[in-house]
């Protein structure tokens, strides 16, 4: 193709006319209540990148609101809580009652939040909300997040907890995973354990995963102003993570990485509403070109998360449960 058209192309766009996007009629009630009364987390304006001052302040403030919801949705009881250190890495392990000391299956999950969100309790509140949704122990790393500590300080840490769990845990008892940012890093620590020659884990999970932080995906244009949990492309926090290294490097943006069939068996989750959904189909194709066993669950009206507590997610918990006895068996 003559480089004309394919400039042509590159800079081809489709206007849309302003429109009224109605609640759809195919979700529960539950659902739709949901979308037509958002809880916005994320603001629409952040502060210049070198301004860590601001960054903290901001992120203090949204983990404080994250928090409080969390603390009101959890159960007082039902699990115990430890706080380890696995190689130097500050971990929350929960395990939900039932669940013997002696089971040797081990969820490890990195938390999410925009990777600069979501530390400390936040990542034990959601820790106690993964252990309680799969019925299994979880092991939840705190990893060191920017302004402070910008990549690659968090997917440091994750392989250290990773090849700390090793010494512990048989690799197909282990089953890694994560949610929006978790799923980035856990992308990237089965891009970067293959590349260090370790053994994969039993499964992966990648729950609408930040696996592209270029933003090139179709619904982050697509989806923008749709996605009530997401209302920017949060570029800004992209750049922060990534600090000095480019945003298109395979540990940034795992999706852009190379896959083999040796990669574990992966279950990646999004819906018609996350402005990450094509993260997360690009990561499915790029999985099943190297002839991964992926499976793709797209959820109808589904925004970025998941809805927090519908029948909608009921069925993504069934689904998560299935694919980890799956792993586990």
């Amino acid at each position: 193709m003559p480089d004309s058209q394919t400039a042509a192309l590159q800079t081809a766009a489709l206007a849309v006319p302003a429109r009224v996007i109605p609640l759809p009629g195919t979700i529960s009630e539950q659902s739709r209540q949901v979308l037509a009364n958002p809880r916005i987390v994320m603001p629409t304006q952040f502060p210049a990148l070198d301004d860590s001052a601001a960054w903290k302040t901001l992120i203090a403030e949204i983990d404080q609101h994250v928090e409080k919801m969390l603390m009101a949705a959890l159960p007082k009881q039902g699990y115990e809580v430890r706080t380890r250190l696995i190689a130097g890495v500050t971990t929350f392990e929960v395990t939900p009652a039932g669940v013997s000391e002696s089971d040797p299956r081990v969820f490890l999950e990195f938390h999410g939040g925009g990777f600069s969100l979501g530390g400390g309790e936040g990542c034990r509140l959601m820790a106690i909300g993964m252990a309680l949704r799969i019925g299994a122990r979880v092991i939840s790393v705190d990893y060191r997040m920017p302004p402070d500590h910008p990549f690659p300080a968090a997917l440091d840490d994750a392989m250290a907890v990773y090849r700390g769990l090793l010494e512990s845990y048989a690799p197909e008892n282990i089953v890694v995973g994560g949610i929006s940012a978790g799923g980035g890093i856990t992308a990237a620590l089965a891009l970067r354990a293959r590349d260090e020659g370790l053994p994969m884990p039993a499964g992966l999970v990648l729950m609408t995963p930040g696996v592209d932080l270029t933003g090139s995906g179709d619904t982050f244009h697509t989806l923008l102003g749709i996605d009530p949990v997401l209302p920017t492309p949060v570029s800004e926090m992209f750049q922060l993570y990534a600090g000095d290294t480019p945003l298109d490097h395979p540990y940034v943006s795992p999706v852009l990485g190379q896959f083999d069939a040796g990669f574990p068996p992966t279950f990646l989750q999004s819906g018609t509403r996350d402005l990450l959904l094509s993260n997360t189909v690009r990561m499915h194709r790029a999985l099943r070109k190297a002839g991964v066993a992926a499976e793709l669950h797209v959820f109808e009206a589904m925004p970025h998360g998941g809805f927090g507590g519908t029948p909608e997610d009921l069925e993504v918990t069934m689904e998560l449960r299935r694919f980890l006895a799956m792993c586990w068996e």
